[in-house]
């Protein structure tokens, strides 16, 4: 018997190779994409989070029994809901107060990078629930924008927005 070896034409020598190169840069641009979105799904995961930690424990702590109504800023025991609101959803604990009525945040991380307690707000939603509204613009790792070919560039900036409405204890 008489072995038969297979034999490529020269013409088709090196062809997998260049559709390879051609193929790499796109399903690495893909995957790229693709760890960018779950770390914005994250990144929102984690700020729906503060934001019902924080309505949690503003709505414990803001009915007034005397009143029958919420009260957000008590002048009496200086307290105030609102900061402690912000400061436990970007911090994950209430503000502490130093001697100048100014919050001490040396050595907290935000839950989120880039979270500030400006980006919280704390309302009465009605007569009966507190609302905490976090929003947080979300940017990727890897630029911006993206070039566009006719126009302006695409922003990649997204505004993330986590809000939770608890009724007040």
């Amino acid at each position: 018997m008489k072995v038969c070896a297979f034999h490529q034409p020269r013409g088709q020598r090196g062809v997998a190779m260049v559709e390879f190169a051609i193929a790499l840069p796109v399903l690495l641009l893909m995957l790229l994409a693709i760890g960018e979105f779950g770390r914005m799904l994250y990144q929102y995961n984690s700020l729906l989070q503060a934001s019902r930690d924080a309505s949690r424990y503003v709505a414990g702590k803001a009915w007034d029994r005397t009143l029958g109504k919420i009260v957000l800023e008590d002048s009496d025991e200086n307290k105030d809901l609102v900061s402690e609101g912000q400061y436990i959803a970007v911090y994950g604990v209430p503000a502490v107060l130093d001697d100048e009525g100014e919050p001490v945040v040396v050595g907290l991380k935000p839950v989120v990078a880039g979270l500030e307690p400006g980006d919280v707000s704390v309302t009465e939603f009605d007569a009966e629930h507190v609302q905490v509204s976090i929003s947080f613009t979300f940017q990727p790792l890897f630029g911006d924008g993206i070039p566009a070919l006719v126009g302006d560039e695409i922003d990649l900036n997204l505004n993330l927005v986590a809000t939770t409405v608890m009724r007040a204890l």
